[in-house]
């Protein structure tokens, strides 16, 4: 077991008064003073293995689950994307995780004690109680398993994150790209699969972010250099089986006033990417996570830059949609605005800390945006919706560095905070060590 019963306690416990610690910079649950740099220079260090972040006074690190726990770890896997159950009995208790395996040939690679028997995309869960990992469903077809989501009507979206699929859905096969799944849990025992129903309304696409809003509407992007943003909105909640794929349109350039227009839904099940081009959605450079706080919804674009229309270089930048009626469309951080710009070190010169390809995004305890890269040393950030802008150039300035990691060619993804405000799940993904692994990063003022 790789969980202290401290621990425990907290990452499955009820909701906490937030911390009020009057001399940290960044206020509320997960108050710190932020970390002086990036982690360069720290990629030899003797505690990469088990301590691979730089984190701020009053933190701790531990490993909840690693390569060791589980047998899907054939060809190239990824643990990727994290959720708990945020409802019903025992809320809290189970984290489950995307298995981003990317294996070799059908006939060389397969492993016997998986639970499918095979090499494809998987999710398990860890019990947050006993330590315990699994894997509770892995299928032949699934290329690489990417983001996940509890549902209000208590069940669990994932999906593919592919551009070109390679093992159709017999279920779907006119799906030229990934497509997202809905997991049922066993009635009594959240660790164990009951169903999977594969659900090709909400678009063939190269999936990686899913939001849910109050009205049971479904949020994706297209995880493509031209990718767009998607709305799904059932025609019965709870019920993702049938309703319209709509793509955000922004009027005029890539912000401002904008409107979700509705998608040949035929197409849309074939290539939802095709269907937006034909309505003229709004492109937009690789995004990858979305995260939902009140009524924005923000997009992490791994490449997008706000200062080069062309895209040929981008950092990289975190847009808002603002929900409702009469949707908007605005950056809220990007590398020179609010953030410094990254410069990576070189054998002859020091590295520059600085914001750089952000990848995944979660909704911190108190309305804070975090954020992390997909990045050599990659960093996570905190930026705060309520913060000033102090020179008005419509960048709100609290964009503030929480950890950065150690283990050079890795990747931090799937942040996120269950039940604990004072706790974050984060992955270790492609680890220089070889042991991609889960994590908790806790605040112990």
């Amino acid at each position: 077991m790789k969980i202290t019963k401290t621990l425990l306690s907290l990452a499955i416990g009820a909701m906490i008064p937030a911390l009020a610690v009057a001399d940290s910079e960044v206020q509320g649950p997960m108050a710190f003073d932020p970390i002086a740099g990036s982690a360069y220079g720290f990629e030899n260090s003797g505690d990469i293995a088990t301590t691979p972040w730089v984190i701020p006074d009053g933190y701790s690190q531990s490993i909840i689950s690693d390569e060791s726990d589980l047998n899907i770890y054939v060809g190239t896997d990824w643990n990727d994307m994290n959720t708990v159950n945020e409802t019903k009995k025992h809320a809290g208790r189970y984290l489950y995780r995307t298995h981003e395996v990317r294996s070799g040939a059908f006939g060389d690679d397969r492993n016997s004690l998986r639970v499918d028997g095979n090499s494809g995309g998987a999710v398990s869960v860890v019990d947050l109680k006993t330590g315990e990992a699994k894997e509770v469903v892995g299928r032949d077809d699934w290329e690489a398993l990417d983001g996940i989501v509890w549902t209000p009507w208590h069940t669990v979206l994932f999906a593919e994150e592919v551009i070109t699929s390679l093992r159709p859905d017999p279920q779907a096969p006119q799906a030229t790209s990934g497509l997202v799944y809905e997991l049922k849990l066993k009635a009594g025992d959240p660790t164990t699969m009951e169903s999977v129903t594969v659900l090709p309304k909400l678009g063939s696409l190269s999936h990686e972010g899913l939001e849910i809003d109050e009205e049971g509407n479904v949020y994706v992007i297209d995880e493509d250099r031209k990718g767009s943003i998607y709305k799904f909105v059932p025609t019965t909640y709870g019920n993702l089986s049938d309703g319209q794929l709509f793509a955000l349109k922004v009027d005029a350039g890539k912000t401002g006033a904008a409107q979700w227009v509705a998608l040949d839904m035929t197409q849309a099940q074939i290539s939802a990417r095709v269907a937006a081009a034909t309505v003229g959605a709004t492109q937009f450079c690789r995004p990858e996570d979305l995260e939902r706080i009140a009524e924005s919804l923000y997009v992490a674009l791994t490449c997008e830059d706000v200062n080069n229309a062309a895209n040929t270089n981008g950092r990289g930048a975190v847009l808002a949609v603002t929900l409702g009626e009469t949707p908007s469309v605005k950056y809220v951080v990007a590398a020179g605005k609010n953030a410094p710009t990254e410069v990576q070190p070189t054998a002859t010169a020091a590295g520059v800390t600085g914001f750089a390809k952000v990848d995944n995004l979660a909704s911190g305890p108190d309305g804070k945006l975090w954020m992390v890269e997909d990045n050599d040393f990659s960093d996570i950030w905190v930026f705060d919706p309520a913060s000033a802008d102090a020179n008005n150039d419509g960048y709100q300035d609290g964009v503030h560095l929480f950890a950065s990691l150690k283990d050079k060619p890795a990747e931090g993804t799937g942040i996120y905070f269950g039940k604990d405000p004072h706790t974050l799940f984060v992955n270790v993904q492609h680890s220089g060590t070889g042991n991609d692994k889960t994590m908790v990063i806790t605040n112990r003022k």
